[in-house]
């Protein structure tokens, strides 16, 4: 996959996030009590995935109706329900069909065609604006044919919308039921920008409290949690097989090893006995993982490693704190609305597909 310009003007002043954000304050000001935070983050992410992407926002937020906002994010979880399913049983994945997978599919491939043809097929070439659509046209330049772009454009908009709008979702769910957190995150924010200073890709790095929070969730609840890799020639693992874990394992050509980093984050050998804790605190603190040069390079993978690090984590990061300050700065109370449960971590209902989100949603009460 080729790499976005991330140098792009309108994402180092941020300017690329402003509109999404501003109908998403917007929205929430409007409902006035008690919002479901989590549909409006898939909403939100679409809508900026596609302005840095494709050069022009679906503005999901301002009007879902008019873009199909609501059928390409219901086909979309469906056709990756089904996905998961299929996935599960590698080469037999055929097995599993069925009339609501294929109606699934060919709506989330009608909104991938819609973006097609407003963006390339369209004379939308001429542009005061340098570079609005280099990388969705580098894309095309590099793509076979309509469904090879397709593809592609599908790809674009599940890193981008699903994984970012989860980590927004799990960090005010564990905001709202940790408000000594979320007071030393926004007294944070407050000391350093005011009510409603400007924001900068910069200074949002400038946040260490922020960096904590985001580095707590994405350790918890990592967006995508199981992954897998596919061995290219015949090897063997020195260590992690036999009762204790100590023995070779033979890992012939072709065999698909899945490894969950969900079930590794959480690993009190790495993380301390009190691992299954939101505690933002302990970034600051040396942890058993930091004591091990491999377990500290490859002990914390919310975006994977190696030459397959995920590309967009820079954007993603840099998006979530911008809309979690922006957030903060816009209400002075988000807390957790009475009735809702506020489990152990880890005890919630969750649903995995490609990612993973929360299954009753991310309710706050907007004071």
């Amino acid at each position: 996959m080729l790499r976005p310009q991330l140098q792009h003007k309108h994402y180092e002043s941020l300017e690329i996030f402003q509109e999404a954000t501003n109908d998403l304050i917007r929205l929430v000001r409007e409902r006035d009590g008690i919002v479901d935070l989590q549909p409006l983050f898939f909403r939100l992410t679409l809508d900026t995935t596609t302005a840095f992407l494709f050069g022009e926002s679906t503005r999901s937020l301002a009007n879902p109706e008019v873009v199909g906002e609501r059928t390409f994010a219901d086909a979309f979880n469906t056709a990756q329900q089904w996905a998961v399913i299929r996935y599960r049983l590698q080469d037999l994945y055929w097995m599993i069909d069925g009339r609501g997978f294929r109606k699934a599919c060919r709506d989330v491939r009608k909104f991938a065609d819609k973006i097609i043809d407003r963006n390339i097929l369209s004379n939308r070439c001429e542009t005061d604006d340098e570079g609005k659509h280099v990388f969705l046209d580098a894309v095309a330049q590099h793509a076979s044919n309509r469904a090879a772009l397709r593809g592609q454009i599908i790809s674009l908009l599940v890193a981008g919308r699903d994984t970012t709008a989860c980590l927004l979702s799990w960090t005010f769910f564990l905001l709202v039921r940790h408000p000594n957190v979320m007071k030393k995150l926004r007294e944070e924010i407050l000391s350093t920008y005011g009510a409603d200073a400007e924001l900068s890709r910069d200074s949002l790095r400038r946040l260490p409290y922020l960096q904590n929070v985001l580095k707590e969730v994405l350790r918890l609840y990592p967006s995508v949690p199981v992954n897998i890799r596919m061995a290219t020639r015949t090897t063997v693992l020195p260590t992690g097989g036999g009762p204790d874990r100590t023995s070779p394992v033979l890992i012939p050509k072709g065999s698909v090893v899945a490894f969950s980093v969900y079930a590794m984050h959480r690993r009190p050998d790495l993380y301390g006995m009190d691992a299954e804790l939101f505690r933002p605190e302990r970034w600051d603190e040396e942890m058993p993982l930091q004591q091990d040069p491999t377990n500290a390079k490859w002990g914390y993978l919310p975006f994977h490693g190696g030459p397959r690090t995920c590309l967009g984590m820079d954007f993603a990061l840099t998006e979530a704190g911008y809309v979690i300050v922006r957030l903060l700065q816009s209400f002075a109370d988000i807390r957790l609305p009475k009735g809702e449960a506020a489990e152990l971590v880890g005890v919630e209902k969750q649903v995995m597909t490609l990612v993973i989100s929360i299954k009753d949603g991310c309710k706050v009460k907007i004071g």
